[in-house]
């Protein structure tokens, strides 16, 4: 060890950088509603949200990957008292509203906005259902042009997914250079539906379609529920298609406005689970470093004052008098002002050092 304290020049020995690690999150449709049947889905008294879990939830193993729930504004036409858990989908929709988009300068809640554009006016999603992402997943965000959602549009669903022929895919293509910034939780992007599967047109406009909104830091997918209406009922989907039930895995035709309407929250999540057919994203973890460069001279650092270093008022690595001193670095320490041991380094292997040689070392602080 040395007693010998050197000090850091700020400007030339230390730099800060940042590193954007990403994983892979896929999440396919059997682990969302079939696999574990019910048993990975927890539903709760209150009724507001539906939690879905990698496991059955009950296990000690099960990891919390994703809440789903929906609501629509006051001023929506599915707003009435006649509708199941009314007052509380409209809470969903202004509380969701109120964290994702804020309030506008007179202090009213603002609506989720098809393109973003909120001082254009433009389209408002007024009925949308969510899916919160656990920060397990997200981890610091969602990777930017990454996300990837596929949905069954067939007439009914099954437990059996090979049954979703005709399939759309929600991606924020744009995201990863044309995301917005005026929300209070961060960037977000806008989602687009294209059609990914199916001999048979299902939108009525070969397009992309606006259908929701990102946020990334937030990890939270807004989606409107028109995407599973057709034209004339003000969705997107092409009239042929105008039989897709989400009332469940039966003949029985309920358009998605009727059991947002006349189902609970958790019934509604049910029939939005059975129709994911896959779901992806890449998360983002932020490693901020700082790199700190211990250079070491000639005339430094060539001696120890480790009691071993000497026997008997002798060096032991000098057999002569002639000989230069000799010191092996394993270990750099970095201390405060007042020399208070903060952080410590070893070196993969022992660095021999005399007066003939110097080095630099470079030392990083993840945090």
């Amino acid at each position: 060890m040395s007693t010998f304290y050197k000090n850091l020049n700020l400007t030339n020995d230390l730099v800060n950088t940042k590193t954007l690690l990403h994983e892979a999150i896929p999440l396919t449709g059997t682990i969302i509603s079939g696999t574990y049947g019910v048993e990975n889905i927890k539903n709760y008294a209150h009724g507001m949200f539906q939690s879905v879990y990698d496991y059955p939830y009950m296990s000690s193993s099960a990891n919390h990957i994703f809440d789903i729930t929906m609501g629509y504004a006051s001023n929506s036409s599915l707003s009435g008292a006649a509708a199941n858990q009314n007052s509380k989908k409209i809470n969903v929709y202004n509380q969701m509203a109120q964290v994702l988009m804020g309030y506008d300068q007179n202090g009213k809640i603002l609506e989720f906005d098809e393109d973003g554009d909120l001082l254009a006016g433009g389209t408002k999603q007024k009925e949308n259902f969510f899916i919160n992402f656990s920060r397990l997943l997200s981890k610091d965000e969602i990777k930017k042009g990454s996300f990837k959602l596929e949905l069954g549009m067939t007439p009914a669903y099954t437990q059996n997914k090979a049954v979703f022929a005709s399939r759309l895919q929600l991606t924020d293509v744009s995201g990863s250079n044309g995301y917005l910034v005026n929300s209070p939780v961060g960037e977000y992007g806008i989602l687009y539906a294209t059609q990914s599967a199916g001999s048979s047109q299902v939108l009525a406009v070969n397009k992309s379609y606006p259908v929701g909104l990102l946020f990334y830091q937030a990890g939270i997918a807004v989606v409107t529920s028109s995407i599973f209406n057709s034209v004339h009922k003000g969705g997107i989907l092409s009239n042929a298609h105008s039989n897709i039930s989400m009332s469940g895995p039966s003949s029985k035709t309920e358009d998605v406005r009727a059991v947002m309407t006349g189902s609970n929250i958790a019934g509604f999540a049910d029939n939005l689970r059975n129709r994911i057919f896959n779901l992806q994203f890449n998360n983002t973890v932020e490693l901020n470093s700082t790199v700190y460069f211990c250079r070491v001279n000639n005339n430094e650092f060539n001696f120890s004052s480790n009691p071993t270093y000497l026997t008997g008022s002798k060096i032991r690595v000098k057999e002569q008098s002639t000989d230069v001193p000799v010191s092996y670095i394993t270990t750099v320490g970095l201390y405060s002002d007042s020399n208070e041991l903060m952080a410590v380094a070893k070196l993969s292997e022992p660095l021999k050092k005399t007066p003939n040689n110097e080095f630099t070392i470079r030392v990083r602080l993840d945090y």
